[in-house]
């Protein structure tokens, strides 16, 4: 009861971020149990038609859209919060060290940053993925990487502002070590930004496996991936199936959904009127 009246005290673009996103982790977490089908099982012709037999018809090979699509929630999902997991892990410790230690250590921290910064995303992953192969473990490191530069900037930033503080002197003057003040003092402090910027980068890690995978460069089969259902799915556009359409959809609700959230919590954690 706690819930619902937690729930029904949001606004409306708040709640419908929380049921969309509630939706799809119960699709990722129960994927086994909620597919009819398996994320590679062949069941019927090419692109039978969407709302037959099956819900959202066949993809280009006969496999059953509707189970790619849990499926694939449960891969996604599970990729980009390990993903970003790590990202915000390397990034948020680096960027508590530079602050911390400052000097050369944060000059060379913040140079190295600002170089990989420097290189575009999409062209960072597509170079690398390329040498190195589309194995989940070189995925995630290329992306963790990547986008570890960003949370550094972000926790430098808040890091200084709270390592000036006073109760961060009086540790020092206790005799408090390095590590100590970064987890007991800096961190408990960060946790507001940090967990904002959390669901934001969480929103741009889904989409840049999305991209990879629609260049053939994420997820392979026969693992389930919107993006490759997107490529797999696109020549059927050409003979008026929406197929491709449902996957692409099913990006864009989710990323919308993880927008809404992350906006209400940024709006509580601010302090800022909750309208109706």
């Amino acid at each position: 009861m706690g819930l619902l009246k937690l729930f029904w005290s949001l606004n409306w673009g708040a709640r419908l971020g929380y049921v969309i996103v509630i939706f799809f982790a119960i699709c990722a977490l129960f994927a086994p149990w909620i597919a009819p089908y398996g994320q590679s099982q062949i069941v019927g012709d090419v692109w039978e038609p969407l709302f037959g037999e099956f819900v959202f018809g066949t993809d280009q090979i006969g496999r059953d859209m509707l189970s790619m699509l849990i499926y694939g929630a449960r891969n996604m999902i599970g990729l980009a919060l390990l993903t970003t997991g790590c990202a915000f892990g390397l990034g948020a410790l680096l960027g508590f060290l530079a602050a911390t230690m400052r000097g050369w250590v944060d000059q060379v921290l913040s140079r190295f940053v600002d170089m990989i910064i420097s290189i575009p995303t999409l062209i960072f992953a597509l170079i690398v993925l390329s040498a190195t192969g589309t194995a989940i473990p070189w995925l995630i490191t290329v992306i963790a990487i990547t986008y570890a530069m960003p949370v550094f900037r972000i926790a430098r930033a808040v890091a200084m502002d709270i390592e000036v503080m006073d109760y961060v002197e009086a540790a020092r003057l206790r005799g408090e070590g390095l590590w100590w003040i970064m987890r007991e003092e800096i961190l408990p402090n960060a946790m507001t930004p940090l967990a904002a910027e959390f669901g934001l980068r969480f929103c741009f890690v889904f989409l840049l496996i999305s991209g990879l995978s629609f260049l053939g460069l994420g997820l392979q089969p026969p693992l389930a991936d919107w993006g490759a259902m997107v490529r797999g799915n696109a020549d059927g556009i050409a003979w008026g199936y929406l197929h491709p359409l449902v996957p692409a959809a099913c990006i864009a609700l989710l990323t919308i959904g993880i927008n809404l959230v992350v906006d209400t919590a940024v709006q509580k954690a601010s302090g800022l009127r909750d309208d109706q």
